[in-house]
This record gives C-alpha cells, structure tokens and sequence, in this order.
C-alpha cells in the first residue's frame, strides 16, 4: 500500500523525476545517515574524543547491509529511524569501537544533517532543469519576439503583443525563482549537531569545535546555534519550492488555453500514446501542463505543514519535526515533475504563428482599440476619444463591420482624423515595444542562468 502518488510504482513516474525519486529513496537516506556518523566521528577523532579507526569502519558498512523493512519495523515501534539505524550500526561495528558510536549526537542531528545530504543533491537536479528551461524559454523568446499575437485580459482580446514577448514573461516568472537559488542553498545546506538540547554539553570544551569540523567533514555550511527548533530554514526551502512551481504553473494555464481547439495556437511537444483518451482516439490532451497544474495544487498544504512546523516546543517538538518527513521529498518529488514536464515545454513548444495571426482578425480590429483612442485623445480628450471607440466598437459587434471601417465613417469625427487613424492599425509600434522586453528578459535570464551554472559545478 502507498500513501503517496510519488510514492507509487504506478503515478510516482508522472509526478516526480526518476533522479529525485532515487535522491529521497531509503536507501540513500539511509546512505546519508551513514555518511554524517562518519563525518561525526571523523571530527571528534580530531579532538581525541573517539578512536580514529572509527570514522573508517563506519565507512565500510554500506546501506545496502542494512534491512530496510526490519528499520521500519523498529522504527514504528522507536517513533524516529534514527533510534534502530543507530543499533543496526553497532551491531556491524568492531565490539571495542561500538562504545564510541554516535558520541554526543542527538537522533535529530543524524536525521536533519542527513536530510540535508539529500537537499544539496535535489538542489543539484533542480539547478540543473532551471539552466536548461531559461536557455529553452530564452531561445522561444528570440525566435518568436517579432512574431504578432492576440494580448489578451480577463480572458478576452486585448491589444497586440508577440509571442516572444509572452514567452519572455515566462522566462523572468522563472528567472526570478532561479535567481534565488544560490543563496537558499547556502542557507539550507547547514549541518545539525546539538545534542540532546542543542548545548552539545558531552563534549565538554571542545564542543563547538566539533561542530564546526563536522559541518566541514560533511562540506555543509555551520550554524550560529543548534537548529533543533529553528525550522526556519525548512520552511524557507519548502516556500521556494511552491513558489517555482505556481511559477512553473503560470506557463501551464497559457500553454494550456492557447493549445485549446478554439485558440490553437501552441501545442505540446507530441510522443506516440501521449495525451491520448481511452474514448476518444483523435484526443492530444496537455499532459505537461496538466502535470505542473497538478503539482502547483498539491504543493500549497505542504507548505503550510512546514510553515506549522515552526512553532516548535522547548527543545524538541512533538509531532511537528516528524511532519517535515512527509513534506519536504513531496514538495522536491512536485517540483521535479513540474520541472521535468516544463523543460520539455520550453524545448519543445510547437508554435503556430499562422494561427495567431488569424486570432488577430477575429474582433474585426477590436484590437486596436486602444491604439486608435491613443490617437483620438489629443484632439478629443482623454474621455471623448475613449465614448468614441466604445460608441464603435459596440457597432462592430452589432454590425459585423470592421472597426477601422466604421470610424472612417463616422460623420461626427472631422475627416483629416478620421484620414489619421489608419496608422493606428499597424503592428509594427505593438511588435516593436514587446520585442524590446525581451530582449531585456533574455539579458537578465543569461545573467541568471550564468550564475546557477557557476554554482552547480
């Protein structure tokens, strides 16, 4: 039984990542336990605290010699994995150096710092996917940003923009999110050793000391003061997460309306059997934006669990640090599907550009109608040139006419304007002023995407 989609051999593959899923498998959870009671060990031997034999047998026992039911099992019965994870150990180690295992850490410390391995290594595939979408928006963005299509509002035709301009829109929505990244890692990525209560009393003297060479030995950052109840940093990561896939589901919605049969003017990167129905064969339904939608739905209650989880109790909590376990790997598992399905939109997005030229015409030149009010308002006033265009457009719904038709005889306006207004129909100013946003989004992502390949070397 599952109690997770992304736990699931049948719906884990389309929410979450192969890579991410393998990240926060028990077995390499289990594998990070046993890398930071080494790195523990390694440290304290430096301070002549444990034998110095002891940071190497830990080394030679591997994940894999240690029976993952019987830990759940146990840990059913312990209430935290740390508790027979640490037993299973001494009972591999050699019998003098068993004493020594585990030396003032606490189950929290083992199981956060262990955590933590595994964020920096999601950290790494989540960098990655950002680097390839903004270089596969930047390039829809140049391709397209002289390319015409409806600007729509509320839903309805708006004024011209290009499609590079829309795909520029979601370049930045993704650059911003990105830029974040290095900072929240070096944030995130900090080792827990407190002990008991934070105080790290049973090492005595060289307590902080210790602290500090096992964040090294681990190559994670080191905190100011245990971070036991400071689950500040958790919730932190878990924001981002929800915030780079509602990011991510921004690109969905439009993706999802415009490769609409109405609209049709995008359509998904297609694979034989993809977006298919089990009634109807000609179906090519948005399986990428269904997935980011999807993910950006179920990732909000998570966040709230890591937000609810800072208000932690005394020294340790009840309950609360436990419900971080379920939602941090599920709001990493979301954001690798969501991520997944993204690149292959930004890689891979069909782009009808004959279309979109169609969608320009179909409000007869109601698109222009701000363009032409623009034009108006000089010699009419703002509020007289705006009750022109309405008294218009209004025509043009009732009539069929087109709207530069219906201006250019309209008797109320003098003749030499209504000779003017020609112009405001022309493209070429709406073309030009969305082509230059993105150029400007393309030169801030390049910088963006610059600095996350620097820092996911």
């Amino acid at each position: 039984m599952t109690f997770s989609a992304l736990d699931s051999e049948m719906l884990g593959p389309l929410f979450a990542s192969d890579g991410m899923s393998a990240v926060f498998a028990d077995r390499r959870r289990i594998a990070a336990m046993i890398a930071v009671e080494a790195a523990l060990a390694r440290a304290e031997a430096a301070y002549g605290i444990v034998p110095p034999d002891l940071a190497p047998a830990i080394e030679q026992i591997s994940a894999d010699d240690l029976d993952i039911a019987e830990l759940g099992r146990d840990t059913a019965l312990a209430g935290v994995p740390v508790i027979p994870f640490v037993k299973a150990m001494q009972a591999r180690l050699p019998r003098a150096l068993e004493p020594h295992f585990h030396r003032g850490a606490t189950t929290q410390d083992i199981a956060d710092s262990a955590l933590v391995l595994q964020m920096r290594d999601a950290f790494e595939l989540i960098g990655a996917d950002l680097i390839a979408i903004i270089d596969g928006l930047a390039r829809l963005a140049e391709r397209f940003r002289a390319t015409p299509c409806v600007g729509r509002t509320y839903g309805q035709h708006a004024a011209p923009i290009t499609f590079g301009y829309k795909a520029a829109v979601w370049l930045t929505g993704i650059a911003d999110g990105a830029a974040a990244w290095p900072a929240l890692r070096d944030r995130v990525l900090v080792a827990s050793l407190g002990g008991p209560v934070g105080t790290l009393a049973a090492l005595g003297e060289y307590g902080p000391s210790v602290a500090v060479a096992f964040a090294k030995a681990l190559g994670l950052g080191a905190p100011v003061i245990a971070w036991h109840t400071l689950r500040g940093r958790m919730a932190e990561a878990g924001a981002w997460l929800a915030t780079l896939i509602a990011a991510l589901a921004k690109i969905a919605a439009d993706v999802a309306y415009l490769s609409s049969t109405e609209v049709g003017e995008v359509a998904e990167p297609h694979l034989p059997g993809r977006g298919g129905s089990s009634a109807m064969p000609h179906k090519r339904n948005p399986v990428a934006a269904t997935v980011i939608l999807a993910a950006h739905a179920a990732a909000k209650p998570h966040l709230v669990t890591l937000i609810d989880a800072m208000a932690a109790a005394d020294e340790r909590p009840v309950g609360l640090w436990h419900a971080e376990w379920h939602a941090l790997p599920a709001l990493f598992g979301l954001a690798s599907g969501a991520l997944r399905e993204a690149r292959s939109l930004a890689e891979g997005l069909v782009v009808d550009a004959d279309r979109m030229r169609t969608n320009l015409g179909l409000t007869r030149g109601l698109i222009f109608a701000d363009a032409v009010a623009a034009r108006l308002a000089p010699k009419l006033g703002r509020a007289a040139a705006h009750a022109v265009v309405e008294r218009a457009a209004t025509m043009v719904r009732d009539s069929g006419r087109g709207l530069h038709d219906v201006l250019a005889t309209d008797d109320s306006l003098p003749a030499e304007l209504r000779c003017e207004l020609a112009s405001a129909f022309d493209l070429s100013p709406a073309i030009a002023a969305a082509a230059g946003y993105a150029d400007r989004a393309r030169a801030n992502a390049s910088l963006v995407a610059n600095t996350l390949a620097k820092g996911n070397r």
